[in-house]
């Protein structure tokens, strides 16, 4: 925080747990992902099950249901052949669309699912599709998902059907690691809290110096003038990785709310900043995203738009070690920055 001998001291700090917003994983994505597939046909001729490659696609859409997460996805996926028994030959693999329902609970970056669904299984090889139309049955999945960037997630998943016909049942299960890409970024949503008056305190004047001896008085007169003080809202903290606003940082930004609506003519500038994991580029981009976070909220609650300027410095002002967890959490916040007319006595000799 800047200090000036006389000038004003504005001092908050921002700190808790996660305001209810949209989480990570809401929005529109899509991803592709490839693991191992165990295939196997009982009825027409038993055969014991084998492992071979697998690969697909999937594309959805989750919305946020209060604490959950509730989605729909079309999937496909596209199982290799492999030989299960030499005599006789059954040279054969599966394959597998259909659609799923997704009921999941978001964490910060990590979310496990649930998945049930509808999917179609058709033979290939020695079972083509064309000799062995599969009925349509339920589709199962278990995965987690991890959020590894604003756009990108990994997810692992393991996935179950199986569908019979004529006698035969042909049975699908595939463990795959993949990759998910979400088009919308979630935007912060902080809930509004009680405001506090911030602590402001006022300049003092300077002591008048005392009178100069003189065989002759020379008269004097003082005056007042304006100058300019910075202010600094200071220890908006974020949790890694994060843009995302938490409950008593609100409360010390409704602080900032009262500040703007009691000076109507000061300029805010909100400067947002990161530790030192990741990488430089990475990390400038996230400290804009901390800084416009802070900023959709102020607007949100009144503050005009115009007042408020957003810029982002990356890891390049730490305030704290980045080699200790301390220090690095010190280092991940939002500055607000604003100047005052204040004003200052002085003497004027005539």
């Amino acid at each position: 925080m800047k200090k000036g001998t006389t000038g004003i001291v504005l001092a908050t700090a921002l700190l808790g747990a996660t305001v209810a917003q949209a989480s990570e994983f809401s929005g529109l994505y899509i991803g592709g992902k490839m693991g191992m597939n165990r295939s196997d046909i009982s009825g027409v001729a038993n055969a014991a099950s084998k492992n071979s490659e697998t690969f697909g696609f999937e594309e959805g859409y989750n919305w946020d249901v209060d604490s959950f997460l509730v989605g729909g996805s079309f999937f496909a996926d596209f199982n290799q052949k492999t030989t299960h028994t030499a005599v006789p030959n059954l040279h054969y693999g599966s394959n597998t669309i259909g659609l799923d329902l997704k009921l999941g609970l978001p964490s910060s970056n990590w979310m496990p699912y649930a998945k049930l669904g509808w999917a179609r299984v058709t033979g290939s090889g020695v079972f083509p599709a064309s000799q062995f139309k599969y009925t349509n049955d339920l589709h199962l999945g278990l995965g987690v998902e991890y959020k590894f960037a604003p756009n990108w997630s990994a997810v692992g998943e393991l996935t179950t059907a199986a569908s019979k016909v004529n006698g035969s049942k042909l049975d699908n299960q595939n463990i795959t690691i993949g990759l998910n890409y979400y088009f919308d970024t979630p935007v912060a949503a902080p809930v509004p809290v009680a405001a506090v008056e911030p602590i402001v305190k006022k300049e003092e004047p300077k002591a008048a110096p005392a009178p100069v001896v003189a065989p002759e008085p020379v008269p004097e007169t003082w005056k007042t003038l304006l100058e300019n003080k910075p202010v600094c809202i200071e220890g908006a903290n974020f949790e890694f990785d994060s843009a995302k606003l938490r409950n008593v940082e609100v409360k010390k930004l409704n602080e900032v709310v009262s500040f703007a609506e009691k000076y109507h003519d000061a300029q805010l500038e909100a400067d947002g900043h990161t530790d030192s994991i990741g990488t430089e580029a990475y990390n400038q981009k996230l400290s804009e995203r901390r800084a416009e976070s802070v900023k959709a909220y102020l607007v949100k609650k009144g503050v005009a738009a115009d007042r408020i300027t957003t810029v982002g410095h990356g890891e390049s002002k730490p305030i704290a070690d980045n080699k200790t967890r301390e220090g690095r959490e010190l280092n991940r916040r939002v500055e607000v920055c604003t100047v005052l007319k204040v004003e200052r006595k002085v003497r004027v000799i005539k």
